[in-house]
């Protein structure tokens, strides 16, 4: 009985220590890259397949928040992004018309080459509802407007 608890701890160590690491998935590259579900990493971490998690939270790292598009438009210029132009409904209509996606936002190709960044793309998404916004407070101003004209000629006639 002695010996086959020997033989039998010799062999559970020994297929312990034979294993280099317990997550079948995982390399790391002599970069110091670690990948999950693939032997060439290209970043710190490189997953192939899906992540699950509750939160991520990601630094702007230099990135400029879009609040230079009320800047512009209430200020008529921006300290944050000097070269920002806020453009009207007619030439985004143009813009689409031309390239069949809306300005500053990747075509699909381009995206479907180059993938997406999160952050990029949060804060281009971010900037064209602002953008928006401004534009549905000036048709509400027209709206306005038109209205009490409207109120106007029904009192007069």
């Amino acid at each position: 009985m002695k010996k086959t608890i020997v033989l039998f701890a010799l062999i559970v160590t020994s297929t312990c220590l034979s294993q280099n690491t317990p997550f079948k998935n995982m390399t790391e590259a002599k970069n110091g890259f670690i990948g999950i579900g693939t032997t060439t990493p290209d970043a710190m971490l490189t997953v192939k397949g899906a992540i699950h998690t509750q939160e991520v939270l990601v630094d702007l790292d230099g990135a400029v928040a879009p609040d230079y598009v009320f800047e512009k438009y209430y200020n008529g210029f921006s300290a944050l992004k000097n070269d920002y132009t806020f453009l009207s409904l007619s030439e985004i209509e143009d813009y689409i018309k031309k390239n069949h996606h809306l300005p500053k936002i990747p075509s699909a190709a381009c995206m479907e080459n180059n993938g997406v960044s999160l952050k990029e793309m949060n804060l281009l998404l971010l900037e064209k509802i602002e953008e928006l916004t401004l534009h549905t407070i000036e048709q509400q101003k027209q709206i306005d407007l038109l209205n009490s004209r409207l109120k106007n000629l029904e009192s007069n006639n």
